[in-house]
């Protein structure tokens, strides 16, 4: 079964790294990912998670109104997913946390 995991730490604490080297660990072994952050967060531009040591990708974005099940489940209908990275979780709604966790249970898909 897979599960839900929250990370977190103080300001500059290197979350959004570890983030980005979590991906990196999963592409390297063949496996794809599904990243997101918060639409409203363009420090690094839309749809890019950045880490203050030069480090990028883009990523899916979610807003108030976003359904992140759905959205991931659409996603399986086009590629396999083996891991599903999220930054910014402050930024998450109650909602939306139940629907992370329903990713898990129901589709059977990590996200940290």
């Amino acid at each position: 079964m897979a599960k839900l995991y929250f990370y977190y730490a103080a300001m500059n604490a290197g979350k959004s790294t570890t983030l980005l080297q979590a991906d990196f660990n999963y592409r390297e072994r063949g496996m794809e990912t599904m990243l997101w952050t918060a639409a409203f967060d363009d420090r690094s531009g839309h749809g890019q998670i950045g880490s203050r040591i030069a480090l990028s990708a883009p990523a899916a974005t979610y807003s108030e109104d976003s359904d992140l099940f759905a959205d991931i489940a659409a996603e399986l209908t086009r590629r396999d997913l083996h891991c599903v990275l999220l930054d910014e979780a402050q930024f998450l709604t109650r909602d939306h946390v139940l629907q992370l966790c329903r990713v898990a249970d129901e589709l059977s898909i990590p996200v940290l």
